[in-house]
């Protein structure tokens, strides 16, 4: 998406918001700010959202859900510990 003014912002912040929602909601819990995977997860559904079309997105990107999904259910490896 892109977009270059900013009527659209607030629009765009609560598609975010529910697309990260979603993502969790299937996958898991995950800090979007450190793992890549799941923030292009969250991206992707939120741009079929906004194209109308979110109910193709689960059939397109179930291999990448899947394997968020197993990642956080295993620990991902990318993400440090403390």
């Amino acid at each position: 998406m892109k977009i270059s003014h900013t009527k659209e912002d607030d629009n765009l912040k609560k598609v975010l918001s529910f697309s990260y929602a979603a993502i969790k909601r299937k996958c898991g819990v995950f800090d979007i700010e450190k793992h890549e995977g799941g923030k292009e997860l969250v991206f992707e559904r939120a741009r079929y959202s906004y194209n109308d079309a979110v109910e193709y997105f689960d059939e397109n990107f179930a291999s990448e859900i899947t394997g968020l999904a197993l990642d956080l259910y295993e620990g991902d490896p990318d993400e440090t510990k403390v």
